[in-house]
């Protein structure tokens, strides 16, 4: 890779690239979400791209599952795309602001009924005695709503990873990976060749 094909705005290299993994990769959309609580203790999992735009990376949970509550005393995460169709990797680290009630409630909206349903129903990072439990709650959610629309939980909704750092890699078979590191310097990014 030569850094000289990547935008000098990582966003936009971003979205070059993530067009590519759209058409070659089944969830190119699939990203790990790593958070820690306020001491650093890290948990990490997968979870859906649902925006991008020159502020950030979005994606939506309940506020009080694990990753919201570390989030909520620990306002910095880290997101990885592996596209290994590709050859690709990108890191992302930044801070995380919430997605303001109209966009959380402008997504909920397009989900499926199903899903809505789930979010209501599932106390989500919590314990429950069985499976029999959490089908109870969802036949509770289901009856509490009938026919009606679902409307958004106040406990779900949407955070935005503002990155502060991009790294873009790419395979190479002697191991010799290529590495492109961007870091936000005031209003604009200073990029970088790592060694591998």
């Amino acid at each position: 890779m030569d850094e000289r094909d990547l935008d000098a705005d990582p966003m936009v290299a971003f979205r070059a690239w993530f067009r590519e993994a759209e058409d070659a990769v089944p969830r190119a959309d699939a990203m790990t979400l790593a958070t820690a609580t306020a001491d650093g203790r890290p948990s990490a999992r997968v979870v859906l791209l649902r925006g991008l735009d020159e502020r950030g990376f979005v994606f939506f949970t309940n506020r009080e599952s694990r990753k919201g509550l570390e989030l909520l005393e620990n306002p910095h995460a880290a997101l990885v795309f592996h596209w290994w169709e590709l050859g690709r990797q990108v890191r992302i680290e930044g801070v995380v602001e919430e997605v303001d009630s109209a966009g959380s409630k402008s997504y909920w909206e397009t989900r499926p009924r199903a899903s809505r349903l789930a979010a209501w129903a599932s106390p989500q990072s919590r314990p429950i005695r069985a499976r029999t439990e959490l089908d109870g709650l969802y036949a509770e959610a289901d009856a509490r709503f009938g026919d009606a629309g679902v409307p958004l939980p106040p406990f779900w909704g949407g955070y935005r990873v503002v990155p502060e750092t991009l790294e873009f890699w790419t395979h190479r078979e002697n191991r010799l990976h290529d590495r492109i590191r961007y870091e936000r310097t005031g209003a604009g990014w200073r990029r970088e060749r790592l060694a591998p």
